[in-house]
């Protein structure tokens, strides 16, 4: 744990609040939280990815005149 990390307790009926430290389940949480969200993160930026080389393709083979896959030519908007 590098970086200690905090919590806002707000009492809404006396309007205080309190900064209390995480606890060890918290930055486990934490940890699993940030991993989760850095996988998806990759994920999605792959299938982005792989969707504009699809695109680029596509684009390529009808400026060269060859037919597209149907999988290329579900990326065209008409």
């Amino acid at each position: 744990m590098t970086e200690q990390k905090f919590k806002l307790i707000v009492n809404c009926e006396t309007g205080e609040q309190t900064q209390v430290e995480f606890t060890p389940e918290e930055y486990a949480q934490a940890e699993l939280d940030a991993q989760a969200y850095a996988e998806a993160e990759a994920a999605r930026i792959a299938e982005q990815e792989a969707l504009e080389a699809l695109k680029a393709s596509a684009r390529a083979k009808l400026v060269s005149g060859q037919p597209l896959t149907l999988e290329e030519a579900g990326t065209l908007v008409l």
